[in-house]
């Protein structure tokens, strides 16, 4: 067994014997893990650990599958109702006086939607937790409701679904199925894992795949055409469910789902960008979510292991809640308002600046808002060794980051004659350098965790504006920006998108500490003095760039110009950047 101090016990039901693993402390609540095809219960492993500190987590062979036994015959063991009696035999065995809360992946999860829509299971579960496996039921009503009232979109959802569910088909072929995982399948299986959806290399799958491969065959010859051709009209839930969507699964559409909420009163849908197999490539966002959703519904909130977490109302809720997001230069302005969008869309928000001080104050407020967890943290980005001390922290103590934003920056404004060799490093080192060391310390973390991942790097307008007043600061925007575009065209095989933003004239603190070029202390304090009142008029909040960010992130985008003057200097860039360079000469009122 796989599964370090866990305890292993066998329960008996239906003529066959079921291995059963245990982990925690038995006298808290227990979190019933449901594996997949062609899985067995090693694939919750890593999630299982990770719960243990806090909950009792239980673990089971389905039947046929790992060390559990088969039926015999085959055919005919596996149906629906008989896997729900041995749920029933698990739970009475490892929780006889407390609801489970339980959760499922791909046939894990279809079994579940059984469990918990099925009258003799009421009152035993306490939640639901669901991911790439829907209700064979649902599926069925979804199915007829297209062919029924078809229209283009239906069709092409109908069309979309059959072409990823190839290998039910094949599943359903006597013989052949058996004979490809006893053989040569069976042996590439770990491989084409490994090459296709990033499972790490390790103890899974463990050696009795073949076989549990073999008999799984059965769970779709015995329950998909009848449940598909005659589904329930009472599949409704009677516990709350969590959703968790893979939006790169090859094997399930998320259209799936868009009429789930007649079935299930109390849904909470999260959306993950990562393949099929995200016990094994995600376990660290899986039990963050499932310790959230179990513990929010454990006797209402008041015994669970953690405090119960406001439900993240954002728009964006369900694509962020939950996952890390780093944002530097959070202390203020920019930064400080995308940290707070992620902390209301639910994201665990890391807080970085040199204003230790700020960056604790962000996180505070992060918190507040809705991020289910905060920090702050004081790093000078242009210093290499210290982002690399504090990715190795961040990815210790809470995660590989989701979402990265390389937001600090700093102004610079005066002639280029009359900058100095040491102001062009101190613009370069913060606004490049920085972007720089951030994608390259955690743009690697993203890319060996092999899923995916964004990148937002903030630039300016000034990246495709050129002006004789700005000659340090847009050099290092527009450097920003092409490196944004290699980045995105290097790390598209990576599945990581990279998004440059390039604000206009945004009212934030930078016009405070704004340096100008060639001007002595007193000229300099003038001069910010008008920029600030300048940038108050124009009075361009940051958090609608704030805003575009998250959608940049949601849709992929590439170069996003926020405000009115930054799409217009955009547009005149493509069109007719000679107009660029004749504004550019205009020398600024002092």
């Amino acid at each position: 067994m796989n599964l370090p101090g866990a305890r292993e016990r066998r329960v008996r039901t239906g003529g066959v014997e079921l291995c059963v693993a245990e982990l925690g402390d038995g006298d808290r609540p227990t979190v019933v893990l449901v594996h997949g095809y062609p899985d067995s219960k090693e694939v919750w492993s890593e999630v299982a650990v990770r719960l243990a500190e806090q909950w009792h987590v239980v673990l089971y062979d389905v039947r046929g599958h790992g060390r559990s036994t088969a039926p015999k015959p085959l055919r005919g063991g596996f149906t629906l109702e008989k896997l729900t009696d041995d749920f029933l035999a698990v739970i009475d065995a490892v929780s006889p006086d407390r609801p489970v809360h339980v959760v499922g992946h791909d046939w894990g999860s279809v079994q579940s939607w059984e469990f918990v829509t099925v009258g003799r299971t009421e009152g035993r579960i306490a939640s639901f937790t669901s991911m790439s496996g829907p209700s064979l039921d649902h599926f069925g009503h979804w199915i007829k409701q297209r062919m029924t009232r078809p229209t283009p979109r239906r069709v092409g959802q109908l069309l979309g679904q059959g072409a990823k569910s190839w290998y039910v088909y094949m599943l359903h072929t006597p013989a052949l199925p058996e004979l490809a995982w006893r053989g040569p399948l069976g042996k590439r299986w770990p491989g084409i894992l490994q090459r296709l959806e990033k499972v790490p290399a390790g103890d899974y799958p463990t050696a009795s795949l073949p076989d549990d491969a073999a008999h799984g065959a059965w769970l779709y010859r015995d329950n998909v055409r009848a449940r598909l051709g005659r589904p329930r009209p009472d599949a409704y839930a009677h516990a709350p469910v969590q959703l968790i969507t893979p939006t790169g699964d090859s094997f399930l559409s998320e259209r799936l789902y868009d009429d789930l909420e007649q079935w299930v009163p109390r849904l909470v849908r999260r959306s993950l960008p990562a393949k099929h197999w995200v016990p094994r490539t995600r376990p660290d966002q899986l039990a963050a979510w499932i310790d959230d959703f179990a513990a929010a519904n454990e006797a209402g909130g008041q015994e669970g292991p953690t405090a119960q977490q406001p439900a993240p109302k954002g728009p964006y809720a369900e694509r962020f809640g939950g996952q890390l997001v780093l944002v530097t230069g959070a202390a203020s302005g920019i930064g400080r308002a995308t940290a707070f969008a992620f902390a209301e869309a639910g994201a665990r928000v890391v807080a970085v600046d040199r204003d230790a001080e700020g960056a604790a104050r962000t996180a505070e407020l992060a918190r507040l808002i809705g991020a289910p967890a905060a920090w702050g943290e004081a790093v000078d980005v242009s210093d290499e060794a210290a982002m690399e001390k504090l990715a190795d922290r961040v990815a210790a103590e809470y995660g590989i980051v989701d979402v990265l934003v390389n937001n600090a920056g700093i102004g610079l404004s005066g002639s280029f004659l009359e900058t100095t060799s040491e102001e062009w490093k101190q613009v370069l080192d913060v606004n490049l350098w920085g972007v720089i060391h951030g994608c390259r310390i955690f743009g690697k973390q993203m890319a060996d965790r092999g899923q995916g991942g964004h990148i937002v790097n903030t630039a300016s307008a000034a990246a495709f504006q050129p002006s004789r007043a700005l000659p340090a600061y847009s050099t290092s925007k527009a450097a920003v920006l092409m490196l944004s575009e290699c980045l995105r065209a290097e790390l598209a095989e990576r599945s990581i998108g990279v998004s440059a933003i390039c604000p206009g004239i945004v009212n934030t603190n930078i016009t405070a500490t704004t340096r100008f070029a060639g001007a002595d202390a007193a000229e300099e304090q003038r001069l910010r003095k008008r920029t600030t009142r300048l940038y108050g008029r124009r009075n361009y909040p940051p958090e609608k760039v704030a805003d575009a960010i998250l959608e940049a992130v949601v849709r992929n985008r590439a170069v996003v110009p926020v405000t009115p003057e930054a799409r217009g200097a955009r547009l005149l860039s493509r069109l007719s950047p000679g107009a660029l360079r004749r504004l550019a000469r205009v020398k600024p009122p002092l």
